[in-house]
């Protein structure tokens, strides 16, 4: 890949993000730390970026020479396999700088645990090293004018040795930055399959027209596929994920719960830092400073207390996949996962709507300004929380707690 371009193309020809030397980390705590460093320098222009939606390509880069993309390989395949506490808290940490910047790698993450789960042994280590060695994965899984987000109509067949695939997709997160993109498309005999495509293929063509108000700059937009071929050694049989019981779901929705928390948390910290730096009290408080209000103390001690508990919730959620994971996982073990983390996502999405509203009340009229774009922390928590229904969460949090009925098996739960 020695000849990749650096930038996305302008042109119908698709060509592969530059591949870069990515380190590989040892622990948990050097996941941490990297993912600290970055959201320091993330954080320095990211209102300027979604204003302007200016891509976060450097940033990116930054998070996969890092190493932070390979945080979740197995030990056996070379990777630091670090806990899913410290998964979901690097997405957090992340987001709270670029929420952006942390759904970028949301389903480079999903897609791995999936392919730890219904991979070959051969396939696992062909796409487990190229992540090591810096290869990012995009997403190449929804699509629009279908009945529901399960519904496929992109095609696989046989060709030759090999395979090619056909369709078109959308909120293609990943992709646009990725050196893979993994598409779901139906085979000949109506199974879904994971396929592996090379940036770069003919047939490929990636287009960057998102235009949604919130997660500006992730480019979540089309992705076509013209008879694109694929190795057959890259296609895998993800069908077989539902055969038996698994945590794959539940691994999807604690990072976009994580990544929910860290736009409560973003959109918290801007909120005091204004508060105490540029609002001006109300007359009747008769005080010098707006952070000597007393109804804007207590209002900022409820968020507090409310961000903490939904951030509790995602170390709960981070601790029972890890103890979840640890075994043999049983209809009832992934069930106990799947509820763990929907308890965090209520609360997550709740708090991050929640506080990037309030921010506007408490910090007053001037917090409106264009110059601040503090309206970006409610877009981005708008648009982010609607991957799945919040509703649907309480509905199988009660069915369970109630009836012990176990929640439905696929990747919003």
């Amino acid at each position: 890949m020695s000849n990749l371009a650096a930038t996305p193309p302008q042109s119908d020809l698709d060509e592969a993000p530059l591949l870069l030397p990515a380190a590989v980390l040892r622990n948990d705590a050097e996941a941490l730390s990297a993912a600290h460093t970055l959201a320091q320098a993330a954080r320095q222009h990211a209102a300027k970026r979604d204003q302007q939606r200016q891509l976060p390509w450097a940033q990116l880069e930054q998070f996969t020479r890092s190493g932070l993309g390979s945080i979740s390989i197995p030990r056996e395949y070379g990777g630091p396999q670090v806990s899913f506490v410290t998964l979901a808290e690097v997405f957090a940490i992340i987001s709270a700088a670029d929420p952006a910047l942390g759904q970028i790698p949301q389903n480079h993450f999903g897609i791995l645990h999936l392919v730890q789960g219904t991979a070959t042994p051969p396939q696992k280590k062909q796409l487990f090293q190229s992540v090591l060695d810096g290869w990012r994965i995009g997403n190449g899984g929804p699509e629009r004018g279908t009945q529901n987000t399960l519904e496929l109509k992109a095609r696989i067949t046989a060709k030759g040795n090999g395979y090619v695939v056909s369709g078109q997709k959308f909120y293609s997160t990943g992709a646009l930055f990725a050196h893979w993109v993994a598409i779901k498309a139906l085979n000949d005999d109506g199974k879904q399959v994971l396929a592996f495509v090379r940036r770069g293929s003919e047939g490929l063509r990636i287009i960057d027209d998102w235009s949604g108000f919130g997660q500006r700059t992730t480019a979540s937009g089309t992705v076509l596929l013209d008879e694109v071929a694929v190795d057959a050694e890259l296609v895998i049989d993800n069908w077989r994920i539902g055969e038996s019981p698994n945590i794959q779901g539940a691994v999807s929705q604690l990072i976009q719960a994580a990544i929910d928390a860290g736009i409560a948390r973003g959109a918290l910290d801007d909120t005091i830092a204004f508060v105490r730096e540029r609002s001006r009290p109300w007359i009747d408080a008769k005080v010098e400073r707006a952070s000597d209000d007393l109804y804007v103390i207590a209002d900022i001690g409820k968020l507090k207390i409310e961000l903490h508990a939904a951030q509790a919730l995602l170390r709960k959620a981070g601790r029972v996949l890890d103890e979840v994971s640890a075994a043999p996982i049983t209809a009832q073990s992934a069930a106990r996962a799947s509820i763990a983390v929907a308890e965090a996502k209520v609360l997550t999405t709740e708090v991050a709507l929640l506080v990037s509203e309030k921010l506007f009340e408490l910090a007053g009229s001037r917090a409106t300004l264009a110059e601040f774009n503090l309206d970006r922390h409610w877009r981005n928590a708008r648009v982010h929380t609607l991957h799945d229904p919040v509703r649907w969460k309480y509905h199988a949090i009660g069915a369970y707690r109630l009836n012990g009925t176990l929640p439905a098996r696929h990747s919003w739960i």
